[in-house]
């Protein structure tokens, strides 16, 4: 059975809401930094009604530069490995967090991220379909110490605008397993 464009969506909106529903219910907050999905990420949140009760903003990262710059990314790691490495993933989401961190949030952000190849051939060494996604989680106390990052290795296949929906899919998937405690930060 082929999983058309219109199957990812009608999935990407359901756990986008139930998303929403169980950060709002926890007092948790969400901010992505996007590379590879240039926005859709936010728009699979913003798409649900109440989405600003969570949803903080987007940080559209998508030149290596402004990777380093607006969200701190160690250059040299920029420059040896490009912005297709799974510690590009994880310094992206953990910064994000930071980045719209306030007071009245006390730590409870929850940080995204998306950086890879969609294609439509590859980039140098890296081929289409190579993505890594970064989730920073807070503490169960909200303790900015205690903060969990990872990045998780995906290999999507399709064209450029499936490999972008399927990312913000698998992003949101990741998040609702951890959410639901089905899925640790390990990688898997």
């Amino acid at each position: 059975m082929t999983v058309t464009a219109d199957d990812i969506d009608e999935r990407r909106d359901a756990i986008a809401a139930k998303t929403l529903n169980e950060c709002r219910d926890r007092g948790l907050k969400i901010a992505a930094a996007e590379s590879l999905t240039g926005g859709l990420l936010a728009d699979a949140f913003v798409r649900i009604p109440g989405a600003s009760d969570v949803l903080l903003g987007s940080a559209v990262t998508y030149d290596i530069n402004a990777k380093a710059t607006v969200l701190g990314v160690d250059r040299a790691l920029l420059e040896r490995e490009g912005a297709v490495h799974p510690e590009v993933a994880r310094q992206m989401a953990s910064a994000t967090a930071e980045l719209y961190d306030q007071p009245q949030y006390r730590g409870l952000v929850i940080g995204l991220s998306t950086t890879g190849v969609a294609g439509p051939g590859p980039d140098g060494d890296k081929p289409a379909g190579l993505v890594y996604i970064g989730l920073s989680m807070p503490s169960d106390d909200g303790r900015r110490s205690g903060r969990r990052t990872i990045a998780r290795e995906l290999h999507l296949a399709g064209d450029r605008p499936r490999v972008r929906r399927l990312t913000v899919l698998r992003v949101l998937e990741a998040l609702d397993d951890v959410l639901a405690d089905r899925g640790s930060l390990g990688a898997r």
